[in-house]
Order: structure tokens, then sequence, then C-alpha cells
């Protein structure tokens, strides 16, 4: 064993002298190349891990090879919000070419109830090798040119072989954006002469840092909400060729080696058969002798779980294949000391290479077994479904369409057949009527894949997650939703097939006003309409109280236009009024005065005059990066709006005055200086709102801003505590992500727009505030039996329950919104990014005396 260390450890110390190596010390031993194939060298002008590769490097070398290459084409699959492309090569025989649209059809029966169509024994696998999904695990997308070199101009029979009975798909860089801004810092950290501390700048990036995507979000957590550009070309592209075998190349740290499923065998999501996990051992037989052959260390079964199909590989086992997630230690740079040695960049890249061929291999090899199981996955889904007392899952919104659109529209991402509501269901208090509800049948072949959207779940094999427990969509959007038995459901619930181009519209309702509009806020675009108006110049009220006008009710909250003493031009207002109704799904009524048939009337001193947001985004130091960027993704994209993101160094020195709005997320307010901290105190006291969330509430308290305080979950300890068991018993005691119920105050600022008093909210850690001793401050809090989905440990509910979601607090003349949790987690907490709108938009509003 010490003599293979020192093997081991040579070659670390060996390639860090060299600096740089030559595709010799990549690609297997005895291979021969066709020479008019152009390595990477040609393309970069540099050895593969001499400089880590930019992007546009990286996609001039794709196209030089498929322009080259019989055996290789290029597609396009989606575009990154920096306008970077994202591709697609597929790899195969050049007789495979020719009928490539032939094979796809084919392959694809094994999934739509045609199996019997297909002769599996000659079919093509399909095997896709996905890279570096963290744009600063680079030794992924650094490896996948090697691997295009490899199968475009590798000669001999079995290649030949090989590739006639294959399909090898290569997506290079699944995060574009990230990769180029990593590369961006180490090589412009790089010496000439390498250094390796792990103390030096080129290994340890700045903030936001380049795992994430433009807007900073991880994307190997979207394969489920498919909210981001990347992940909807990639999963339309996962659905257009359902691949047997898919690979998810990663980095983990410094220290360790390499990682390969399967994970820990108890941490299976219980709707992925458990033959799944007996194959994937197979399969990484193949990884171990690649890794062997080249006497790189591994471990498998460990710390890695396969349970949230939000992440890549799970998501490809919710769909009949098998996949792997590899991890490989880190060089964070092109060369760093670790425990084995100076651990650099080229030896990374080369277990990434050596993964990909045996990933490759294990799939040729075992063609007709990962063909025949995903035949008979699609076929058992059928079974499992009717043997299953639901028969399908209904949800909509009559108050707020677009919102149930947006789930609809998630749902048909995932090539799951679902459809308008034909005619009206009712259930409970809930009426699901057609134009705002959608119908998804359980009798189709993504049977498994709709339970795992659709349900709640509170029984776990193990206690321990790798992210979250608990996804359930429709609790997500807070919508209604319910699963129908088979006395309930019946085909003729069914209208049209749900069609992407189909979102809602609302309409004028009494025609052109030159006295005034009003519209409700339940919907989800409201925002959005209030901000094109205020961005106009148009002022803009909102009600306090209930009122009727003309038989039709409104809320609280609800948003008055008055068309006199306008400063813009009424047929701008009118024009903006028509926009607001297509494109924001919202209703606007007209009414030719004032006076209501009961609550106040148009001129009542219950409307408030809203002043337009300037919001400032407090980022950089300490701050979750994936926060920040959530936050501005939804303000940005989803509402039009402009927030200033200024880092802690900047807001310590510039003046406040500007902004109305201050955004404090969650992180570490330590870069914050003393001048900084009394300088905000100051700004609100004149008025000014913050809305915090998580640690930034924290902050504030800390800091003596706010009075509020928090509890303190102490973690129970064993009777008889064993070393061992510290690691599992620590991990137990987290959330890593649940859902819980809240009760919100409909009369409440923060509650104006919802129309149900119980709110899904998600949950992750364990920070739990207590309740203000002014119950007019506490608009959100948790119910007394208050979770919902997911894992919670059986100590920390009851702390949870009854406590404050949302404390407000006055401070002066301004105001304080702290949230306990962050409700624009990923992109798709639909329902509570209400709560932080209406923070934004109607904290300006809320009384002080309210929040004492």
């Amino acid at each position: 064993m010490k003599k293979i260390l020192s093997i081991y450890l040579l070659s670390f110390i060996a390639i860090a002298a060299k600096a740089q190596v030559d595709l010799s010390y990549y690609l297997p031993e005895g291979a021969s190349y066709n020479s008019s194939i152009p390595t990477p060298h040609a393309i970069f002008g540099h050895e593969v891990g001499e400089w880590h590769v930019t992007h546009d490097k990286l996609v001039n070398y794709m196209y030089a090879v498929a322009n080259a290459s019989d055996r290789v084409t290029i597609t396009e699959y989606a575009r990154t919000y920096e306008n970077r492309p994202l591709l697609l090569l597929t790899i195969t025989s050049p007789q495979n070419h020719q009928r490539i649209d032939q094979i796809k059809s084919d392959h694809l029966k094994l999934s739509n109830g045609q199996a019997s169509q297909v002769d599996i024994q000659n079919q093509p696998a399909v095997v896709w090798l996905g890279h570096s999904v963290h744009g600063n695990e680079a030794s992924g997308s650094n490896s996948s040119p090697l691997t295009l070199y490899h199968y475009a101009a590798a000669q001999g029979a079995d290649i030949d072989k090989l590739l006639n009975e294959t399909i090898i798909l290569i997506d290079p860089s699944i995060n574009p954006d990230g990769l180029n801004r990593f590369a961006s810092w180490v090589n412009s950290h790089k010496s000439q002469n390498l250094v390796t501390d792990p103390n030096n700048l080129e290994q340890n990036e700045t903030w936001p840092r380049g795992r994430t995507n433009h807007y900073w979000f991880d994307l190997n957590r979207d394969y489920i909400p498919v909210q981001l550009p990347e992940s909807q070309g990639r999963i339309a592209k996962i659905h257009e060729w359902k691949p047997n075998l898919y690979t998810d190349h990663h980095e983990m740290g410094t220290n360790s080696t390499f990682f390969f499923q399967p994970g820990v065998p108890s941490r299976v999501h219980p709707l992925i058969p458990k033959e799944n996990y007996s194959i994937t051992e197979k399969i990484s037989k193949y990884f171990q002798k690649g890794m062997d052959e080249i006497k790189s260390y591994y471990f498998s079964q460990e710390n890695y779980d396969d349970y949230y199909p939000g992440r890549g590989p799970t998501y490809v086992d919710f769909n009949g294949g098998m996949a792997v997630l590899f991890e490989q230690g880190s060089s964070r740079g092109h060369a760093q000391d670790s425990e084995n040695g100076v651990l650099t960049f080229p030896f990374a890249i080369r277990n990434q290479h050596r993964a990909a061929l045996a990933s490759v291999k294990a799939a040729h090899e075992l063609r007709v077994e990962l063909l025949d199981y995903q035949k008979r996955y699609y076929e058992e889904a059928l079974k499992l479904a009717s043997n299953d007392p639901v028969k399908a899952y209904v949800f909509g919104s009559e108050k707020d369409p677009a919102k149930a659109f947006r789930l609809a529209e998630i749902v048909k991402r995932h090539d799951i057949d679902i459809y308008n509501l034909q005619r009206e269901v009712r259930s409970g208090n809930n009426t699901y009527k057609p134009g705002s509800s959608y119908v998804v049948p359980l009798d189709q072949e993504q049977y498994r894949l709709i339970h795992g959207l659709f349900e709640i779940r509170n029984s776990f094999t193990d206690s321990l997650f790798y992210d979250v427990s608990a996804w359930t969509m429709p609790l997500a959007f807070n919508l209604e939703f319910k699963a129908m038995s088979g006395r309930e459901y019946n085909r003729n619930l069914l209208g049209n097939a749900f069609a992407m181009e189909s979102f809602p519209k609302g309409q004028v309702i009494g025609g052109r006003s030159d006295y005034a509009y009003v519209f409700e806020v339940h919907g989800y675009y409201a925002y959005r309409a209030i901000n094109r108006l205020m961005e106009a110049g148009v002022r803009v009220k909102v009600g306090s109280q209930k009122f009727t006008m003309n038989a039709q009710s409104f809320s609280e909250g609800s948003i008055l236009i008055p068309m006199s003493n306008q400063s813009v031009n009424p047929s701008v207002i009118h024009a903006l009024v028509e926009t607001i109704t297509q494109e924001d799904a919202i209703n606007v009524y007209s009414f030719n005065n004032g006076a209501s048939s009961s609550g106040p009337d148009l001129g009542s001193g219950s409307f408030d005059l809203l002043e337009k947001p300037e919001i400032l985004i407090l980022s950089e130091g300490g701050i979750s990066g994936n926060d920040v960027g959530e936050t501005w993704h939804l303000l940005d994209t989803r509402f039009k709006m402009r927030p200033s993101l200024v880092s802690m160094s900047r807001f310590n020195s510039i003046n406040l005055d500007k902004y109305n709005t201050i955004i404090l997320l969650d992180g570490n307010y330590s870069g914050v200086s003393s001048r900084g901290l009394e300088k905000l105190r100051t700004w609100i006291s004149k008025g000014g709102v913050v809305v915090a969330t998580k640690g930034g509430s924290r902050w504030l308290a800390n800091s003596k801003i706010t009075n509020i305080t928090f509890v303190r979950a102490p973690n129970p300890q064993q009777k008889t505590p064993r070393y061992s068991d510290f690691r599992n018993q620590f991990g137990a005691q987290v959330i890593g992500g649940s859902i819980f119920k809240a009760q919100i105050d409909l009369s409440h600022p923060l509650g104006w727009g919802f129309y149900n008093a119980e709110v899904p909210v998600f949950k992750r850690g364990v920070m739990i505030m207590n309740k203000s001793n002014n119950p007019y401050a506490n608009p959100l809090v948790y119910s007394s039996n208050s979770l919902w989905s997911g894992y919670v440990p059986e100590e920390k509910l009851p702390l949870i329950d009854n406590s404050a979601a949302i404390v407000v607090k006055a401070v002066g003349q301004g105001m304080t919104i702290n949230f306990t949790d962050n409700p624009n987690f990923r992109a798709f907490w639909y329902g509570t990014n209400k709560l932080f709108m209406n923070s934004i938009f109607f904290g300006q509003v809320i009384s002080g005396a309210t929040a004492r």
C-alpha cells in the first residue's frame, strides 16, 4: 500500500514540476489517431491544462472538430443570459449519422408505449457526458475537448464497433457564464512559476465566484424548476434523447480524491427503482478499472445521495436512465498543495477524461441491459399508475391564472401530458374552473416524475439529505391542488393539451375611462403592472380597505389609477392599461365616478399614494451570492425593475438618500463599518424601508437596530454518544429544505393579494424568530402543526410551531420587515415571492403604530 501511495504522490509532484503536459499524458496508451482531426492545441494555442480554457476557445474547438469529422455533428440548444451558446455534440459512426433521426425515433419508443416495435439487440445505447454545471469546477469542461478528440479521431476496429453501437452526446459546458468567469480569474492570477499555496490569490476567487450562472443560480438545482435558459434548453434535449447513461462531472475539496456513484444506499428516492442502484454498482466497476489504470485514488457509496430530482443525475434517474455523479478533488487554479501532495489541474482533467471514457465503455458493453431497463422502467410506471388510487392531479387559480400557467409550463417541460380543465371541479372550499386550471393524468409513462412533482412526503428512510427534502410544486406556487381518486376523475375533464403559447390575458372591464381604473393585486404580475405605471410617471394609489363599485368587490391592496391631475398624457395611461391586461394577465376595471356602494369612495384618505421603489441590494462580502442573485433575477427579469447591487465597501461610503428601500439578505455583515451601520440606522429613522431575510434579519437584531429575538435550538445529545455517530447525529439536526404551514393576516399590507390565510413557506436551516409582543407586528406566523412536507428533526418542530415567519419593526419614521426564511428560493417559490414584493411596494404604507 505504501508503495502504491508513493507512486501516486510522485505523479502529483512530477506533473507539478513539469507545469504542463501534452496529449500523451491524457489519452489511452496505444491508441492511434486520425491526423486530419485538429488537436486541442491546434485551436487553443496551448496544451489542455496549461491554461483554463475560456468558453469562446471551447466553442471554437467543438466546431472545428465537427467540421473536420464525419463522426460528429453539433447543435446549439440554448443561450445564456450573457449570450453564450450551449452546445450538444453527437458522436457516432457515419452510418448512424445517416439515419440519426430514425435511431432517435426508435429510441424514444422505449419510453412512449411503443417499445414492442424496437429491437433492442440492434439499437444503439445513448450516453450523455455533461461537464461543469458549476463553472469553477472546471476540470470537467477542460476534459471535454480530450473526450471529443478521442472519439472523433481514434482509429481501429474497437472504436468503429463502439461508435456503431453507441450514440455519444457531449455537453462541453453546462454553465458557460460561470466557466468563463472562473477562467478569467485563475488565468489572470496565474504565475509563470506555478504557486501552489492555498492562500494564494489564484486559488481564492472573489465573490460571487464562478460556481453559478449570470444571476448567480446553482444550475445543478434547476432541473425540476427549469426557470433558467440553460436548464430549459438542456431539459428539452434530455427528453429529445432520453439517455441511457448520463454523467455529471464536478469537483470537490482539494484534499479529496475522486468520487463516483453509487452514493449512500439509504439515500435514494423511493420512486427510483432499486434496480437502478444495482446497475449503477455494475457500471461503477468500469470507473474503478479506469482509475486503477492511471493509479488514481477514488471512493464510492459515501457522502452523496440520489434524492432530489432537481439535481442532474437524479433527474435522469427519474427519467428511465442511469446517472453518475463524478466529484474530482479541485486544484481551484493550476496547482495547489493538498494532503496528497501537489494537486495539478492536468491531473484533475485526466481523471475526468478517463471517467468519461469508462462511462462510454460501460454504456456500450451494458447496452442491451440499459435499453431493457429503460423499456421496463416505463412499462412498470404504467402498471404502477393503474394500481394507484390517485388518478390525476388538478390545480389552478381563478384569481391568479398567470401563476397557474407558470406551473403548467414547468410540468409540460418535463415531457408530461397536461391538459386544460374542460369543466368545473369542486372540492371542499376550492373550485377549479376552466380557463385557469389544469389536469395532469397519472396514467402516462412519466408517472413517477409526476408524483415526484406533486406528492407530499413526510416519511423517510434516512435523516440526512444532500439538498432539500421537499419541493411539492403546487405548494411552492401557493396554488390550490387536489389528488383526484378514480371516483372523481374521468377523461371528460380533459380539454385541449396545454400549449406554452397560451399565456392568459386579462381585459379592461367597463371600457376606456377618463376618471379612474382599478385592479386587484391577486395576480402574480400585479407588481410588474404597478412598476410599468410608476416607470412612466403615473401616480398610483393603494387601498387599505375593501370596497365595492358597480357590484364588483375589491379586496385590500387594490390599485387605483386616478386619471385627473396626472402629469402623463391620458392616452399613455390608456395604452399602459391595455398592456397590463395583455402582458400581465390582470383584469382592470374602469369607472366614471368615485362613489362606492360599500366601503370607501375612490377619493377617500384610505387610498395611500405609492412611492416608486428605489432599491439598493447590499452585496458582496459575506452575503450569499445565491440569495442576491435570486432577488436580482426576480426584480429584473420578472418585474422589470432596476435594483442597484452595492458592495459593502461602497455602502460604507455612499449617500443613501437616493434610495427608499434597502434589501439585506442572508449572510455575514462584518464588512459593514460602524459608520455604515450608523448611517443605515439614521436612514431608516428618516423613513426608509429595510427588507431583511434570514441572516440579514439577525444582523439587524444583533446591531440593535431592531429588538427582535431568536430561539436557540440546541442539538440533543444521545445518552451514550459514540464518536463515530457524531456526523450522522449532527446531520440529522439540519433542515435542508422543507415546507411549512403559516397563517397570513390578509388585511395586513404584507398579506394583500393573498386570498387564503394558510400559506406554504419554504424553510431551510433552524433560524427561529420569536413573535413580537405587539400582535399587529406578526403578519405571518407558523401554524401550530406547521410541517407540511419534508423532513424536520422532531426536536425542532415544536420550536417552529407558532413562531414568527415575519416580524415588522418600526424604527423612527421607517420600517424593517424581517423574514426568517428566503421567500425567493431558487426562483420557483412563486407563492412567497408575493410576500417579498408586498414588502417592497407596500412596506412604505404600514402604520408605524402597528410595528412598535
